[in-house]
């Protein structure tokens, strides 16, 4: 399983343009990396790097993208009715970058509250291409008041309150992952 691992993570970097330089300094062994110590902090730099086509179209990954803004969540996903009518009901906490991405079969009318949800939550409504028509701030714990999201709604990001702000993700932002047809998706994810 896991050269298995290694020759997807060996034949992905050997596509990427850069990555080719950091692969044949690595598989050249520790050797040629002291002989060329230059290359250290590039190869550091480059698998830095991130690849969108690889990391961050994983289902339990989202990337969100707001003009020059972007961030990258560890998300559940919530697609099916069961999943989605608990969503993150009774959860104390949540990790500053987690979050949850409900999905629907097709676009639909939505909308949401906080029942038994603990902590405040900004909600990012997404239609079927990943483009955010609308973002609510800041949903106040507990309240039952609806929150409309819109009338094409295929999927609702929920992150903690506040976060989508801090980041400069609004409206018009858009998110990459396995969800979204590529065949249409504004960022689609990379095969």
């Amino acid at each position: 399983m896991a050269y298995q691992n290694f020759n997807k993570v060996k034949r992905f970097l050997c596509e990427q343009p850069l990555a080719r330089v950091a692969y044949w300094l690595l598989k050249s062994g520790p050797g040629i990396l002291l002989r060329k110590s230059k290359y250290i902090v590039s190869v550091a730099f480059i698998l830095a790097l991130p690849t969108q086509g690889f990391a961050n179209c994983a289902v339990d990954r989202v990337l969100v993208q707001s003009g020059k803004n972007s961030a990258s969540f560890a998300i559940e996903v919530a697609d099916t009715e069961a999943e989605r009518n608990k969503g993150l009901m009774f959860r104390e906490t949540m990790p500053k970058f987690s979050g949850m991405l409900f999905v629907y079969e097709a676009p639909q009318t939505a909308s949401f509250w906080m029942r038994n949800t603990l902590i405040p939550l900004d909600m990012l409504f997404i239609n079927e291409v990943g483009v955010v028509t609308k973002v609510h701030s800041n949903a106040v714990p507990l309240d039952e008041t609806p929150i409309f999201g819109g009338n094409d709604v295929f999927a609702v990001l929920e992150l903690n309150g506040g976060l989508a702000q801090n980041l400069g993700l609004k409206e018009g932002a858009l998110l990459q992952h396995p969800a979204f047809d590529p065949a249409i998706a504004a960022l689609p994810c990379k095969k």
